[in-house]
């Protein structure tokens, strides 16, 4: 049997032994802790020099001292002269192998893991294999290498800057810390400056025994990306709330491997030395002993997704809200506040509120931010459309360094010019203009309005029929009302297609004959036309407050899902009709505790367009899903499934006064009934009016009836009705 030991300058605590079978040898591996002593760690090599096959030196420095990596390098090279008859190793080039390997395997089986990931490396220089690999996936990386060798209290940003820190042209090479700064205010100084780079990032790259100095505050939420971790700093890592531990040590006999132990039982089971060991040789090694990376949930399995959104103030009303402009807002004029709007459509983007809480059935989270651009929906059609697009993707550059997979494009910035094709062109992360999951939740709630109303006829249970009612679209041919109509005409016995634009009513109106060939659709270039006989009306045009209906000619009892922004139908009409339902399509509850500032909804109620990046979040499907103005109806119902699948639900239907209570929809639909049946009493009453008297029989021609006498009456009324009947 072999013998294979580990010298540590870690602790002896965590000592161990095993015996097992590798490479077709048996092996005694023993792993020995000094404490830190280099002079215990000097005396053990010199008597396994005479008694082992091979040795693994894990060397352990204290993060905290200037220098560090390099006097870990120098120590290693004294250790390792002090062995002459067997090989010793660092385990260095494992180690790389092994944490490259558990990167993309992470990559790889979670999805998307680490696309535009925050990553703060300790060492860039001592992971460089792993920064370059890390690079192809996110761009948003930070090395530490200045703090923890020199003590500069200077954070690295890029590969770059990494390589001529390495190459000693960097100037924070040459930096040299004030007087006053000096000693353990420097100290203190490089410590602050880690831990704020610590609780920004999302993903950290470190030796475990550097973490043991830093607890909640800075490993909360973390994936850590390190290597051999132990049953004790597992449950300490869980302590401290850890995520993800992405260790690249893997379990033998039920122990850890440390790198250098690993590599030196290779060396001691082949009997090469370490520079005759090529890669090949490991890639053969690892498979066949079917040893691997392993990824760890301390807390139990949790991952989170990050996104981000774009929203802009819908009129001045919203910098009433702001400080400082709130003040000035209240004693300013109407010209003042004109000229206000103009300026703030210059203004850069900026973080409006951080959104915190979200959790998905499936245990995924995700977390985001809402970045508000300064233009109202005016200014932003005053602009050629360039000016928005430049906004948008200033928007997506700070989304990408706050580390969002994915942006999605809210209210009258995903309608400028194509709709978001050129911003997901040239932006550096997918977009979504959330208009399928808009068209899904106008459809959603124009449902659940119809069936809580209660006046249609039941269809038979199991009847695959369509409903008997007839539904409009105003604005068929847009993004959402194109994508609503292809769903309506699979539910509704007949739809009317409303829009301008003849020429593309009447190519929507083939292609929806294609999919569905027994759909009833009727065109009109204007919506009063068909209007009284709806039942439903779905309003999705881009008239930017134009009116696009005239709401006293609707039926009483229709329900009207307005989805267009601004509304197409105001407070002010909307009150003329207490018979009729309006409702805000496209609220969606958002699944978990969500944190985030007030949007102008309930709380955790979102915008469709908002709750379809959350969706893709969830997902972890970071692609540029929704743009354009041609919406795919497939992707339509795959957001509504998706939707499901991750606990979005139809939030409480809600109207330009709030959220209709079961009340309220009740007393609109006594409205309607009592509406319904005075027109009917009315056009009886007409009918009846335009009932003549008949003839008497056998009158050769027609003769005006002299006045009755009183007693002739009841005769001639007994006349009429006869008539009648």
């Amino acid at each position: 049997m072999k013998n294979v030991i580990g010298i540590s300058l870690g602790a002896r605590r965590q000592d161990f032994e095993l015996r097992t079978r590798f490479l077709g040898e048996d092996l005694h591996v023993q792993r020995v802790g000094t404490d830190g002593s280099l002079a215990q760690a000097t005396k053990l090599l010199k008597y396994w020099d005479r008694h082992a096959q091979a040795i693994g030196l894990g060397l352990v420095k204290d993060s905290a001292r200037i220098g560090a990596q390099r006097e870990i390098d120098a120590d290693f090279a004294r250790l390792a002269g002090v062995a002459h008859r067997v090989p010793v190793t660092n385990g260095a080039r494992l180690s790389e192998i092994f944490l490259e390997w558990a990167l993309r395997h992470a990559q790889t089986s979670l999805g998307h893991y680490f696309d535009n990931a925050n990553v703060l490396f300790f060492s860039g220089l001592a992971n460089y294999r792993l920064a370059m690999a890390m690079q192809e996936y996110t761009e948003n990386l930070l090395f530490a290498d200045p703090l923890m060798q020199l003590g500069v209290p200077k954070l690295l940003t890029s590969l770059d800057a990494l390589g001529l820190y390495a190459s000693g042209a960097h100037y924070v090479s040459d930096w040299t810390p004030p007087r006053m700064m000096s000693g353990p205010l420097l100290r203190q100084w490089t410590q602050f400056v880690l831990r704020k780079a610590m609780a920004r990032a999302t993903v950290v790259v470190a030796p475990v025994h550097e973490l043991d100095g830093f607890g909640l505050e800075e490993l909360a939420g973390k994936t850590i990306i390190t290597t051999t971790v132990n049953d004790e700093r597992l449950a300490r890592f869980k302590d401290c709330g850890v995520l993800l531990v992405i260790d690249g040590a893997p379990l033998c006999e039920g122990q850890v491997l440390d790198p250098a132990l690993l590599d030196a039982m290779v060396l001691a089971a082949t009997g090469k030395a370490a520079d005759d060991i090529a890669d090949d040789d490991y890639l053969g090694i690892l498979t066949s002993q079917g040893l691997q990376p392993r990824l760890l949930y301390p807390n139990g399995f949790k991952r989170v997704n990050r996104f981000a959104f774009v929203i802009h103030p819908l009129s001045q009303e919203y910098f009433k809200k702001v400080k400082p402009i709130e003040l000035l807002s209240r004693v300013s004029p109407p010209l003042l506040m004109d000229s206000l709007e103009k300026v703030m459509a210059y203004a850069p983007p900026f973080v409006y509120s951080k959104v915190e809480g979200i959790r998905s059935p499936t245990g995924v989270e995700c977390e985001g931010w809402l970045i508000s651009v300064g233009g109202t929906p005016r200014e932003i059609m005053n602009h050629r459309p360039e000016f928005t697009y430049r906004r948008l993707l200033a928007a997506a550059d700070m989304a990408k360094k706050l580390g969002a997979q994915i942006m999605g494009l809210g209210a009258f910035t995903k309608v400028v010019g194509d709709a978001g094709v050129t911003v997901a062109r040239r932006a550096p992360l997918p977009i979504t203009t959330g208009n399928s999951y808009s068209a899904s939740g106008a459809l959603w709630a124009a449902h659940d309005a119809l069936l809580r109303m209660n006046l249609l006829p039941k269809p038979k249970p199991g009847s695959k029929e369509r409903v008997k009612f007839k539904a409009m679209i105003v604005g068929a041919t847009g993004a959402i009302g194109s994508a609503c109509a292809r769903l309506m005409v699979r539910a509704a016995e007949e739809v009317t297609l409303v829009s301008p634009e003849t020429a593309k009513l009447l190519a929507l109106k083939e292609s929806i004959l294609r999919e569905t060939p027994d759909a009833k659709v009727v065109l009109s270039a204007q919506a009063d036309t068909h209007i009284g006989e709806m039942d439903m009306i779905v309003t999705a045009t881009s008239g930017a407050g134009k009116k696009v209906l005239d709401i006293l000619k609707v039926k009483p009892g229709c329900v009207i899902t307005d989805v267009a922004r601004p509304l197409d139908l105001p407070p002010a009409e909307v009150a003329k009709r207490p018979d009729v339902l309006v409702i805000e399509s496209g609220e969606i509850q958002l699944p978990g505790e969500v944190q985030m500032k007030n949007i102008g909804l309930p709380r955790g109620v979102a915008y469709a367009c908002l709750a379809e990046t959350i969706v893709l979040a969830l997902e972890g499907k970071f692609e540029n899903f929704t743009v354009g103005r041609q919406i795919e109806w497939e992707k339509v119902r795959e957001i509504y499934q998706l939707g499901l699948k991750h606990g979005m639900k139809l939030a409480a239907i809600s109207g330009v006064n709030g959220v209709f209570s079961d009340e309220d929809i009740a007393r609109v639909r006594a409205l309607a009934l009592a509406a319904r049946a005075k027109a009917q009493r009315a056009g009886r009453a007409r009918r009846s009016a335009l009932v003549k008297p008949a003839s008497p029989a056998g009158s050769a021609r027609t003769t005006r009836a002299a006045p009755a006498s009183s007693a002739d009456r009841p005769a001639a009324r007994r006349r009429i009705i006869a008539a009648n009947d």
